[in-house]
């Protein structure tokens, strides 16, 4: 499957509050569709396969990944020593796009992806045009020009995000620093990796 465009809000109303997905927010907390408002409240009938995707889906929209590039990482974290579930997170968010929007200097992961690919961003002096790229320890990562710095400023007013202990952010600068790879309860998403695991067991 490709990657998501269309409405968000429906997504964030089936599955939770994804942070990197979408900024928007709203007030109906029942499902989309037509018999949405009648499950309002009540516990959710999904089957143990069910509970299991849509933690997948989670996954898959927050981070802006299609189905071949999730399952790409997940056969990464298996190759990996550690917890394969801790491992997948990782990855995940050591990605510049994740990084970029972790440090604040993006609304949204979409948003951090497009600044990339058009060349805003600089990664330890060198321009970086690739939203997969993996940010390690002692990566900086700044602004290409004054239009991008203009950007950063403007998508920071108004964003109160708590930047996580493996990042640092420079505001005056407006430079980021991976001051290491990230703990798992630094993640900000409320998931169950480990059921992600499991959903892809048998491939």
């Amino acid at each position: 499957m490709s990657r998501y465009r269309g409405p968000r809000l429906r997504i964030i109303r089936r599955l939770g509050d994804l942070p990197g997905f979408t900024s928007k927010t709203t007030e109906r907390t029942y499902p989309p569709g037509q018999h949405g408002a009648g499950k309002a409240g009540k516990k959710s009938s999904l089957s143990e396969y069910g509970i299991r995707l849509q933690e997948k889906q989670k996954l898959r929209y927050n981070y802006g990944l299609s189905e071949r590039q999730l399952f790409s990482y997940v056969k990464e974290a298996r190759r990996l020593p550690g917890a394969t579930g801790s491992i997948l997170l990782q990855l995940l968010e050591m990605r510049l796009d994740s990084v970029v929007f972790r440090l604040g200097m993006a609304p949204t992961i979409p948003s951090a992806r497009q600044m990339i690919t058009h060349g805003g961003l600089k990664v330890n002096g060198k321009k970086v045009s690739i939203p997969s790229f993996q940010c390690k320890p002692k990566d900086s990562i700044e602004a290409k020009s004054k239009s991008v710095k203009d950007m950063i400023t403007n998508s920071m007013e108004g964003i109160s995000r708590e930047i996580p202990s493996h990042l640092e952010f420079d505001k005056d600068n407006l430079k980021g620093n991976v001051l290491s790879i990230i703990n798992r309860d630094d993640v900000g998403l409320q998931i169950n990796e480990l059921l992600i695991v499991e959903f892809y067991s048998r491939r």
